[in-house]
Formats: structure tokens, sequence, C-alpha cells
């Protein structure tokens, strides 16, 4: 017969064991396919997120305006819009304005029919929202009446908090900037590609996570591998040669890892379903765009099944399965190091290169990054074996019962206890590393503002409007509840030679109050001027200095904007009266130059040509206060930008691969309890006899209950010591590689040895209760 016949023979016997072995081969089977399947599931999920992700980008990008096709006039298929987004808490809700001009009007993707003026088009997770006591106050601030429902084609996904608000007031302010006139939504800008820090946390992000699927997938096919190589011996009772029983063996390990597809698939259309449901950060995907890429998909559909096989012909490796039983050659001789070094310093050899990049030294070579971290993390899967045998082969017989049983089943199997931790070995390495490489390169990706939250909570700027609409929103917002203060200032431009930009003197006028926010000043009444002193700072709009006494060409000295509003320039004198103030950075960090100007010695009718802002402090001692006052400023001025001041801000997209790790590290974590819970399982029924047999002879359960603990907790604790060192090794590498200073966060190293040791004890606990069933005597019964 030829040898594939012979191979196809023997893996269909295989496969037939697996399905027709009795209970006892059912049960291996199932255990088998569910610990394969988790893994499957989440490798299915894992390849159709860059799907999804790119679904989101695109209905995103198909509702943006950037690059539509713009007209001058009203037409007939004209659209007026301008973008109101809004921050409610935590959230961020966006929208638009929306004004047909004509019958043939773009309707913006989800929408049937526009809002008429006062009324709203809402997505679902924002009716939803606004419906609650959470969104109260939202829904005070977008007060329309809701007359629909925006459909999934014009969301980002089913979490997405968007709205649509009809309005008849924009032709009145349509500049082009802030209210386009648009004749179609499309969008042709590209999104700029990642820079090569944020491309390396991406790949890094991928390996680290999906590591661990690969270690479980490669334990969970050799569940029950004790009682399947007895039965492997019978069958050399019957006459199969030593190279036949390990093709069965392979096509009972080949039947699991199917039976492991179809169950992972089966979890990941019903997570699929539920995703629509999760929301995490307000990131959120359509069920139906979470489709795996085909090739993807096949890929894994191939690789499972062969890396059961393979997985299943190495362990059989150091087997000898006779017709009177089986003898493990590799417990008499103990495991050797110098080839388990190999993986882990070619890991490093791929990477070394690479050190002391970062953003200016190109692109990291994406294949040379994943071979080396992968190298690196499966040399921890290597070593602990070996680490493992050396520790409890060096344990006496010291100690209480409960420590005994444990260390002397560990001394016997301590290939399987390694298995078992191995994948939280590996999770808990590449999250430190990356923890480590986020917390270095976090400074290049979150700036200081130099804002000052403590002088104004919310800085307002309307888009448009004169002196008085500025004054109504300030005196507005100041008598919400919860409001402190709420000073209102406006800075415009003047020139003695209008035809010279370079000698442009900056004018910022305000009261008393809002004046002390760019000076200090010795003392102020309406009516006074004065001309700010000190280094000006690069980051402010520059100016040029004003005598007392100049004659200055106010609002447009070049008269770009005349037509505009009907405005021309006007003629104003700085008053000679007019004292020095030393300049001081104003409450979002600009230290100003050029003229202070109280409401009385300002000049007059300057239009719209006018930078206007409000700084509002809010009482933080009031609930709900910044809340408050966005809703007043949204009331006054739909399209004044209401800007929360902060300290610091993360650049979006660091934010969003931190966000994704963070989701893809509770998946695996998911994954990494299911797993070890059915491999302790399983561990349990194999020993089911001898646990009985135990009590039988007297021991106590409470005794044998601590050792199954401890059997748990000795492989966990070495485990996790290997993988701080290799994680903070790969880390130190990582930052090298990025250019940062090597720094450890010890606090996050700590959460995240905290975490793996918490999902071990967990499982450990879960599996308690099974345990004192199987302790019970009817365990000796034998069929």
């Amino acid at each position: 017969m030829s040898k594939p016949r012979t191979w196809a023979r023997d893996l269909a016997l295989g496969t037939r064991f697996a399905f027709a072995g009795g209970r006892e081969g059912w049960t291996r089977t199932l255990l088998t396919g569910i610990g394969v399947g988790l893994g499957v599931a989440l490798l299915l999920i894992t390849s159709a997120l860059p799907s999804a992700m790119s679904a989101r980008d695109e209905r995103g990008a198909a509702r943006t305006t950037f690059s539509s096709p713009t007209a001058e006039r009203p037409g007939r298929d004209t659209l007026l819009t301008a973008q109101v987004d809004q921050s409610y808490r935590s959230y961020g809700v966006d929208g638009r304005l929306l004004q047909p001009e004509g019958p043939d009007a773009p309707l913006p993707p989800g929408l049937t029919a526009f809002p008429g003026p006062g009324e709203m088009a809402v997505s679902p997770a924002l009716d939803e929202l606004m419906k609650t006591a959470e969104g109260k106050l939202l829904r005070e601030r977008l007060d329309g009446k809701i007359v629909s429902t925006i459909g999934d084609e014009g969301l980002v996904g089913p979490g997405d908090l968007y709205f649509y608000i009809g309005s008849d007031q924009l032709g009145k302010i349509a500049d082009g900037t802030y209210v386009e006139r648009i004749t179609a939504f499309e969008n042709h800008i590209e999104a700029p590609p990642l820079d090569p820090v944020l491309t390396l946390l991406v790949v890094l992000t991928f390996v680290a996570l999906l590591m661990p699927v690969a270690v479980f997938i490669a334990a969970a096919v050799r569940f029950g591998g004790d009682r399947r190589d007895r039965r492997l011996a019978a069958l050399r009772l019957v006459g199969a040669d030593g190279r036949m029983v390990r093709r069965i063996a392979a096509g009972e390990a080949l039947a699991g890892s199917v039976i492991g597809l179809l169950v992972g698939t089966g979890f990941f259309l019903v997570a699929r379903q539920l995703a629509g449901a999760v929301s995490i950060s307000q990131r959120s995907v359509f069920p139906h765009d979470l489709n795996p890429e085909f090739w993807l998909a096949s890929l894994i559909a191939l690789a499972v099944p062969a890396a059961a096989v393979a997985v299943t012909l190495l362990a059989l490796r150091g087997v000898v399965i006779e017709p009177l039983g089986v003898v493990r050659t590799a417990t008499p001789r103990r495991r050797r190091i110098w080839w388990r070094l190999l993986l882990p310093l070619a890991g490093l050899g791929l990477l070394a290169p690479m050190m002391g990049r970062g953003n200016e030294g190109g692109q990291f070579n994406q294949w040379q990054v994943s071979g080396g971290v992968v190298l690196l993390l499966v040399g921890i899967t290597v070593l602990l074996p070996w680490l493992l045998e050396r520790v409890v082969g060096r344990l006496g017989g010291s100690g209480g019962v409960s420590w005994q049983l444990a260390v002397r089943r560990l001394q016997l199997t301590s290939g399987t206890a390694a298995r078992l931790v191995g994948g939280i070995a590996v999770a808990v390495a590449g999250a430190i590393a990356l923890q480590m490489l986020f917390a270095g390169t976090e400074g290049e990706y979150t700036k200081d503002t130099g804002q000052d939250p403590a002088r104004a909570t919310v800085s307002i700027m309307p888009r448009h409007g004169t002196d008085a609409k500025l004054d109504e929103l300030a005196a507005t917002v100041a008598r919400s509840k919860g409001i402190t203060k709420a000073v209102a200032l406006r800075s415009t431009t003047g020139s003695p030679d209008p035809d010279r930009a370079d000698q442009d003197v900056n004018l910022h006028i305000g009261s008393c109050a809002a004046l002390a926010e760019l000076a200090r000043l010795p003392s102020c009444e309406d009516g006074d001027a004065f001309v700010l002193t000190g280094a000006p700072d690069p980051s402010a709009p520059q100016g040029a200095p004003a005598a007392p006494g100049t004659t200055l060409y106010v609002g447009d000295p070049r008269g770009t904007e005349a037509g505009a509003d009907g405005s021309a320039p006007v003629a104003w004198t700085v008053p000679a009266d007019a004292r020095p103030a030393p300049a001081r950075k104003d409450p979002i960090g600009l230290l100003r130059t050029g003229v202070l100007l109280t409401p009385a010695a300002a000049p007059k009718s300057l239009g719209t040509h006018q930078f206007a802002q409000v700084y509002v402090l809010v009482d933080p001692a009031v609930p709900d206060g910044l809340e408050l006052a966005r809703n007043a400023s949204f009331k006054a001025e739909p399209l004044a930008t209401a800007m929360t001041l902060t300290q610091t801000r993360t650049s979006a997209r660091f934010g969003s691969i931190r966000t994704g790790l963070f989701v893809g590290a509770t998946l695996v974590l998911v994954l990494i309890g299911a797993s070890l819970l059915v491999s302790q399982l399983e561990q349990l029924r194999e020993r089911k006899k001898l646990l009985s047999s135990l009590v039988a002879f007297g021991t106590k359960r409470s005794t044998l209950s601590l050792s199954v603990l401890w059997q748990t907790a000795l492989p966990i604790g070495l485990g996790l010591a290997l993988a701080n060192t290799v994680g903070l090794a790969l880390g130190a590498v990582l930052m090298r590689m990025s250019n940062v200073r090597v720094r450890v966060d010890w606090a996050s190293v700590a959460a995240m040895t905290g975490i793996g040791a918490g999902v071990a004890l967990v499982v450990t606990l879960l599996s308690l209760p099974p345990l004192l069933r199987l302790m019970r005597p009817d365990g000796l019964r034998t069929e």
C-alpha cells in the first residue's frame, strides 16, 4: 500500500476511535474541541477586525464634507451644512446642521428625508442615551423634535452617537468655512499612514495577543494524552506497529481539531451577533462587518488541523508505546537547555539591527519584528518545562502531605503542568513588553497643552457674531447654575499702513476681569487701555508693538471682508494714556502681544472681523456644572465651539491603538481563563480513580484540594517569574528600537503579573466543586 494511502487509512482509523471510542473517547474529543474552538473563535474575530475597521472608516468618510464639491450660489442641488460636534460627559456626540436649498440637495448617508427646522434625526444609540436618566441634560441641549432615525449606512457603528438638526438660519452666515454649501457628500482625502512607532505598536499588539492563542490550541490537542497512550498500547497488542499507532493518535487529534473548528465557528457566529451590543470607549462594530478575509479563514481552517497533527507526532517522539504498556523515555533523561536558549537568542538577533531607529529611521520591517517577538515569546514555552523540571526535581520530601502530593505529581508530569500555564506566561510577558513600550512612547503622543483648567474650565469660541451677541452669550452662560465666572474677550487687528501686514497690531477688548486673564494690571476700570510688555510667545499670534497716540486702521485693514458684511476698516487712535502692563499667559496657554482695551476705549463697528471667546470657570462642587455650561453655550450659539481645557492631550491614533490593546487583552484573558479551566477539568478527569483511591485510603479531601492548589501555584509562580524576565527584556529592546529611554513601569509590571496570577487562582477555585465530586467512592467503579 502506498504511503499516502497508509496515512489516510490510519488517520481515518484514529478519527473513528475519537468518535466511536465510548464515553471516554467522546469526552476527550469534546474537551479538545472546546479548547481548540475557543482559540479558533478568537482567531476568526481577529481576522475579521481589519474588514470591520475598514467598513467603519468608509462610512465615517462618506458623511464628511472635507473634499465635497461646493457651489458659490444656491441652486437646486445645494445643501448648507455646518459641523456642530458636542462633548457630553465622557461621550463624544457628533452632528451637523442641515439646510437644503433645492429639491435635489444631497441627502447625508442614512437619511431618507431632511429634518425640518427644529427637527432632528438621531442614531439609535443617541436616541437610547437621551431617553435615560444619564442623558437628561443632553436631551435638554438637543431639544429638537426627533422625526427619524439614522440608518446603518450613515453610522460608523451601532454605538455611534450622531445627529442631524434641520435649520433655516444657515443661509445668513454661509461663509464657505464654518458653513459650507455642498452639492454631494464625497470624500477623497485618505488618512495619512501611521508613523513607524505606531505601526510597530499595531504589529506588536497583534503578535503579543495571538501568541497565547496558539499556545493554548497546541495544549488543547494534547488533552487526555495518558489515556490515549494506554489505548494505543492495546492496539500494539493486536498487531499495530509503532508508526501506525502514532498515525492513529494523529487521526484522533485531527478529529478533535476539526470539531474545534466547528465549535470555534459557532462561538464566532454567536460572538458576532453579540458584537453590536458591545461598545468600548465608544468604539463598536456592526455584526455584518465582522467578516474574516477568505484567505485568512482558509489559512485558519488548514493550519489548525495541521498543527494538531504536528504537535501530536512531536509529543509522541519521547514515548515508547509497547503492547504491555507505555514508557515515557523523556522522564529519566533530563531536559537540555542549549537548544531552548537558541530561540530567544535568535529573536534578539532579529530585533537588534533595528535598535535606535524610532520615527526618524523609517518603517520597521514588520516580518522581522514579528519573527523576533514570536521567537522570544516561544522561548518561554520551551524554557518553562526545563525550569519547572529543575526546580521540582530539587524539592525534597519535607512539608505537609498536600505539598508532598503536589511535588510528586509535578515531578512525574512537569511537562503537562508547564503546558497548562505556558499560555498565561506568554500573555503576561507580551503584556509587560507592550506596557513598557506604551509608557515609553506615550510622551511622544501626549503633549502638554499649556492650558490652565484652574483658571477656565471651558473656552467658548463663537464662529460668527457681533459684540452684542458675544456679550449675550457670556451673560447667558454666566446665569447657568454652577458657573463661577464667564468673561468675554474679543481680538482684532489694526495697522498703521494697510498695505504692510508686518505692521499689524493685535487689539484685545474685554472687561477688566477679561483683560486680567491676559496681563497683570496695576488697576483697571472701564475706559482704560494698556500696552502689553514682555517677551512674545512664538506660539501666539505675533503682532507689531504700538505706541500711545498711534493711528491704526482697525477691523479689516486690507478690506478683504468689506463686501461680506458692509463694514470697512475703522480709523482709530491708541489712547495717549495707555499704560504698560506685563503680559501673562491666558487660560489656553498663549502669551499675547499688542494693546488691551476696555469696552469704552475700544473702536466701534468692527463688524465680524474679530476673533471672540468666552472663558468659563465651572464650580467643581456643583454636579454637572460643565454640562450646564455647554448646554447654555449651545442654546445661545449652536455654531460655537465649547473647548474643554486640559493640561495634556493624547494623539487620537495612539489612544485608538491603546484601546485596541485593551479590547484584545480582555478577549485573551477570557480565552486564557476558559481554556485553563477546560485543561484543569481534563487533568482531574484523568486522575479520577487515583483521587478516589486516595480518599478510600483515608486521605482528607481538604488535603487533596490543597494539593491541587499547590500543583497550580508552583508552575504559575515559575511561569510568571520567567514571563517577567522575558517581558522586561523584550520591553527594553522595543524601547531601544523606538529610540526612547528605557525605564520600567513597575506598577504596570505588578498589575500584569497580578492579573495572570488572579486568572489562575479563579480557575483553580472554579475547579474545586468538580474535584470534590470526583473524589467520591463511586469513582473506583470500572465498566
